[in-house]
């Protein structure tokens, strides 16, 4: 059996310098404040939704914001939390909805 490295050069698709395809992903990324509305966190990356609020971040500028439900700082999966505190009642118009009858 030939070594992985050996497969790779004998493949021609890894031989091709052409770089990605013009005109697939977005060019007008710029920096944007992300906040949690469950427990405040705010976060600066960069994205291409579209906002109409700002906030003014820690460094003094102006970014963009954009409110999250949910990210990593409150989703059970990260912080290890058993139960998800739902804001918008979801929960509980379920369980009033199907509750047994008695």
């Amino acid at each position: 059996m030939r070594p992985c490295k050996q497969k790779i050069r004998q493949n021609p698709y890894f031989l091709k310098t052409e770089s990605m395809k013009k005109g697939l992903h977005p060019e007008n990324y710029r920096f944007v404040v992300f906040k949690d509305m469950s427990n405040g966190h705010s976060f600066l990356s960069r994205s291409t939704a579209a906002t109409k609020e700002t906030v003014k971040w820690e460094d003094g500028n102006e970014y963009p914001l954009i409110k999250l439900e949910i990210s990593s700082m409150s989703h059970p999966f990260f912080t290890g939390q058993k139960m998800l505190v739902d804001t918008a009642g979801r929960i509980d118009k379920f369980k009033k909805k199907y509750a047994k009858k008695a």
